[in-house]
């Protein structure tokens, strides 16, 4: 799995599970065609588009090259798969890594990293069977590398977590998750790192945002602790620099914050979020139809959340979709033909409406 994905949820369902049908497609999946496996071994997951839909940045922790822990990875598609060749490393090496995503004009990436604080993974919280819990690292600043892996620019230098940046269509603006204001909340800022304006105020974690189609909405996870008992739980997680990301509903917003919406009131965990082509629906993962606390879909809705149909069908696990912004294909991640592994690889299909 790949350990504290912290752009879309943290993959512990990965491990509680191998998957259970060796299929790259199934029947039910009327969306997608031309289904291709692009890694094969390791955990590789948020694979997000070049502006010219053309290449993929993602992060892996595949053993086989080398990684200890997360890392940010570059593939041009048209270097076919990386069933058996690495892909250039973008990230140092050094610390964990999480959420990349291309700038406009596809020669530089901007990503998530902890590099500055040490040279070691950082230590991951206990795990048990009744509770868990993914670690909000204070350490982790948001970086422009260039595909040779070069760091031109740190854009975050406020004490605490910074990450999970994607970027508008526009090309103008970054959408990120701070714990700068003492909760964690979505900024938007410059490509240069200026301007930060925060857009949430709401009491809850909220992260793994991303923009529409025309760039003037933002699309993302959040939890929202009612309950006193859930409000004292969550900021007591919180001051110990964890959060427990099993309660979480999709909401949609202006990029200044206004019209905030909530979208899913499905219950359990609804995260990875990412809109249609279109503007007017939403992908996004949830383990809400399954017994298994570990079995997610991608699932697709209007932006009022009704319409509410289902777009994945591994017994597993498939989550992080992404259209191209040409909006001929969807790339995602999927424990499917995995060998009965608990691998987790990419997967690139032609979508049908």
């Amino acid at each position: 799995m790949l350990k504290h994905s912290f752009c879309a949820i943290s993959l512990l369902y990965i491990l509680s599970g191998c998957g259970q049908d060796n299929s790259t497609h199934y029947p039910e999946e009327v969306h997608l065609s031309n289904v291709r496996q692009l890694t094969n071994g390791g955990d590789n997951a948020e694979a997000y588009w070049s502006f010219g839909s053309d290449a993929l940045v993602f992060q892996t922790n595949r053993a086989e090259w080398g990684y200890a822990c997360d890392q940010i990875c570059y593939f041009p598609l048209s270097d076919g798969d990386m069933l058996d060749k690495q892909p250039q490393q973008i990230s140092t090496g050094k610390g964990r890594t999480t959420c990349s995503y291309f700038l406009p004009g596809d020669t530089l990436i901007i990503y998530s990293s902890t590099h500055l604080a040490g040279e070691a993974c950082p230590p991951e919280p206990e795990r048990t069977k009744d509770k868990y819990v993914w670690p909000v690292y204070e350490s982790f600043d948001i970086f422009v590398a260039d595909l040779k892996g070069n760091i031109v620019q740190q854009l975050t230098h406020e004490p605490g977590y910074d990450a999970e940046p994607t970027v508008s269509p526009n090309g103008d603006k970054i959408v990120f998750t701070s714990l700068r204001s003492g909760d964690l909340e979505l900024y938007t800022m410059n490509l240069d790192g200026s301007d930060v304006v925060q857009v949430t105020h709401d009491l809850g974690y909220d992260g793994g945002a991303f923009f529409s189609p025309d760039g003037n909405k933002l699309v993302f996870r959040a939890s929202r602790p009612k309950t006193k008992e859930e409000q004292d739980k969550y900021k007591a997680l919180l001051a110990q620099g964890l959060v427990e990301p099993s309660d979480m509903e999709i909401f949609v917003c202006n990029v200044d914050g206004s019209d905030l919406r909530q979208v899913t009131t499905l219950g359990r965990a609804n995260w990875a979020p990412f809109y249609h082509p279109s503007g007017k629906k939403i992908l996004f993962s949830t383990n809400h139809a399954s017994l298994l606390p570990w079995k997610f879909n991608i699932y697709m809705c209007n932006e009022d959340g009704s319409e509410l149909e289902q777009v994945t069908f591994d017994g597993t696990f498939d989550a992080f979709p992404m259209f191209s912004p040409d909006g001929k294909k969807l790339v995602w991640s999927s424990n499917r033909n995995n060998g009965d592994t608990r691998n987790t690889n990419l997967f690139i299909a032609d979508w049908k409406d």
